[in-house]
């Protein structure tokens, strides 16, 4: 009797499974068609407003029992392979491969992108600045260590804009070709991933050198024919380097998160929930920072972020990264900038682009 429900099943799946490849397969001639309309007109094939209405859709519509998060990461998928049929989208991210930059950019841009990993983070805005790539992917700031002060470096300086924002849960593992915790010497990782495991490395590995690399990546290849070493970096880094897993989740913080930026040429369309990031600097007077928020308040602005941030080569002088909520071309974020200029010595709309899903 259950052999038979089993097989009723099973030949109803089979049916659905037919239904889902027609749709989906009709739904790629639809986006080819997009394509099309899209190339003439000298558009993005990659469209970062557009798609974060069409997760709101699916939000809204989804009646379970698949999760949001669920569904949504089955049409980033989806979305990945209809931008493939118009055009290859082209993607920096700082790498190397299996560092958590490159985790953000697939989850971001899907499967079907084509990929390529920069040595820096000033080399991942070089490359979409140069049109080597369409998009590049960035570390911002995490939860527990704060900003990641070379990107700011770039924001200040690139003709380009933030188009859209990942944030990504981080957890950390101890790779290494050694089977115990026995015998290392050495702890690999980029500065941050240290930071954010000092806890455990003190209670595991008290006495190992902590070693800097520039991406939690580049410290897992590095110690691929190390006995002596080990890395900290993710569990598909260990994958791709032939580690073994020596130990999961040893983040000092288990909701440590990292917020990454797509930063492209354009501008993002307003979607109804848009974040707004600018850097603005003020007179060397007192108030002059009191002066440059009251807009704010005065527009009934959500100030989401501020952090000061040194002038290289003025000592003692500081320029200041603002996140707020909505976006350039409303009226209320229009006036509160228009107003600010009037106050401040110095001000860039670094970019206007939905917000990000937070895990």
């Amino acid at each position: 009797m259950k052999k038979k429900k089993l097989d009723h099943l099973r030949e109803e799946l089979r049916r659905k499974d037919l239904e889902i490849v027609k749709r989906l397969n009709e739904r790629a001639r639809l986006s080819v068609e997009v394509g099309k309309i899209k190339d003439s007109e000298g558009r993005e094939v990659y469209d970062p407003s557009r798609e974060s209405k069409v997760y709101e859709h699916l939000r809204e519509i989804n009646e379970g029992p698949l999760t949001d998060e669920a569904l949504q990461n089955i049409f980033g998928e989806i979305l990945s392979s209809s931008r493939a049929l118009q055009a290859p989208t082209k993607v920096a991210y700082l790498g190397p491969e299996a560092s958590f930059s490159h985790l953000a950019a697939v989850s971001h841009f899907g499967g079907s992108a084509e990929f390529s990993p920069a040595a820096s983070i000033p080399g991942v805005f070089s490359n979409v600045e140069g049109k080597k790539a369409d998009w590049g992917v960035v570390p911002v700031e995490n939860s527990v260590e704060g900003s990641v002060k070379l990107t700011l470096d770039r924001l200040s300086a690139t003709p380009l804009s933030i188009r859209a924002e990942v944030f990504s849960r981080i957890s950390h593992s101890l790779l290494s070709i050694r089977e115990d915790l026995s015998g290392i010497r050495r702890v690999y990782s980029h500065p941050q991933a240290l930071a954010q495991c000092q806890s455990w490395l003190k209670a595991h590995l008290t006495g190992c050198a902590l070693m800097e690399a520039d991406s939690t990546a580049g410290a897992a290849r590095r110690v691929m024919d190390d006995r002596d070493s080990a890395a900290i970096g993710s569990a598909l880094a260990a994958k791709a380097y032939g580690l073994r897993v020596l130990a999961e989740g040893i983040e000092d913080h288990p909701l440590n998160t990292t917020r990454f930026l797509v930063v492209g040429w354009g501008r993002s369309e307003a979607t109804g929930r848009d974040k707004t990031s600018i850097l603005f600097g003020t007179p060397h007077v007192p108030g002059a920072l009191h002066g440059a928020l009251e807009p704010f308040a005065r527009e009934r602005l959500n100030l989401m972020r501020i952090e000061s941030y040194p002038i290289r080569d003025r000592m003692w002088e500081y320029l200041f990264f603002v996140d707020l909520s909505g976006h350039v071309t409303e009226a209320k974020v229009a006036n509160c900038l228009k107003d600010m200029e009037k106050v401040t010595t110095f001000i860039k709309v670094l970019g206007s682009y939905p917000m990000g899903e937070t895990p």
